[in-house]
């Protein structure tokens, strides 16, 4: 953990009351590329934005969709089930609970992952006593995959081609929500960033994946049981 965190107690994760400042966004295009101001992120390791030089595969087409069940990061060593999430009480994305830190939350009302859009998937940076599913969302890089299996059997195939920090006081909800290209399948993994404020009980900032559709399969058949 980072010595900003003062006693390096772990601390309550994302800021999910700034994701209500983009949910008006969704289906909407933004054309332009991505941005916003970076600072440190999570542990101490740097944005990279979209680095040049990085060699990245053309995007595959839109599919139908279908529920996420699961979500693999395996540069990160991420595999974690996937649970549909709505809006809380006061109108922000309700999190996952704490008694399941190692779960992702999928913002329901959005685009399913693989379907025209950007898909939203969030978790939990820490709890108050360990590291959550994505406490190493900050060390993704461009070129890494991000693979979703859907309730239909569908494995759909993401490829990294961003990673930003958004503090909250240049919190960029067009950039964040919206797509990056028009009728493009996207993906944004989001966890919390920066250090923790003890004053506003907050994490200082967000960290923003984005990713977009590069392959799409059926799961592997599961054997029968031998008789």
């Amino acid at each position: 953990m980072s010595s900003a965190r003062g006693s390096g107690r772990l601390v309550t994760g994302l800021a999910w009351a700034l994701l209500l400042l983009g949910l008006w966004l969704w289906g909407r295009d933004v054309s332009d590329g991505p941005g916003g101001t970076s600072s440190p992120t999570t542990g101490d390791i740097a944005a990279v934005g979209r680095p040049l030089g990085v060699p990245l595969p053309p995007a595959h087409d839109p599919l139908k969709g279908a529920t996420p069940r699961r979500v693999e990061i395996p540069s990160i060593g991420v595999a974690a089930p996937v649970v549909r999430r709505g809006l809380d009480g006061d109108g922000a994305v309700d999190p996952p609970p704490y008694s399941t830190p190692n779960t992702v939350g999928w913002y329901g009302d959005g685009p399913r992952p693989g379907e025209a859009g950007p898909a939203l998937l969030v978790g939990h940076v820490d709890t108050e006593s360990k590291p959550a599913v994505f406490y190493g969302l900050s060390a993704a890089r461009a070129g890494q995959r991000v693979k979703v299996t859907g309730a239909d059997g569908t494995v759909a195939e993401f490829t990294i081609d961003d990673v930003q920090v958004f503090p909250r006081s240049h919190f960029d909800a067009a950039k964040v929500y919206g797509p990056r290209r028009s009728g493009r399948a996207e993906l944004r993994l989001i966890t919390c960033g920066g250090t923790y404020d003890r004053t506003t009980k907050s994490y200082t900032a967000n960290v923003v994946v984005s990713a977009y559709l590069t392959d799409a399969r059926e799961a592997a058949p599961s054997k029968p049981p031998k008789p």
